[in-house]
């Protein structure tokens, strides 16, 4: 954190199940399965095509963005709070 605080940014701590990569970063739908072998993949909802790791970035972007934005961290396995936005 200290690198983050040196070059005035900020680290969001996210949680650290959220299926970014299996989510799609245009419209939200989520697959259920997708093997780490596969690492692009079309949304069956929306039809984009996503580069696995690219819509992961994406979606925690969006993500830690949602934290600063509204202060709090909501998590699906209750692991995060608003004290671990950092």
């Amino acid at each position: 954190n200290y690198k983050a605080a040196w070059y005035g940014r900020t680290v969001v701590q996210i949680d650290q199940w959220k299926p970014s990569s299996k989510t799609c970063s245009c419209c939200g739908f989520k697959l259920d399965i997708l093997p780490l072998s596969v690492r692009a993949w079309d949304c069956p909802q929306c039809h984009t095509h996503h580069h696995r790791d690219q819509n992961a970035a994406k979606n925690i972007k969006a993500e830690g963005l949602s934290v600063l934005a509204f202060g709090e961290c909501v998590s699906g396995a209750g692991k995060c709070s608003a004290s671990n936005a950092r």
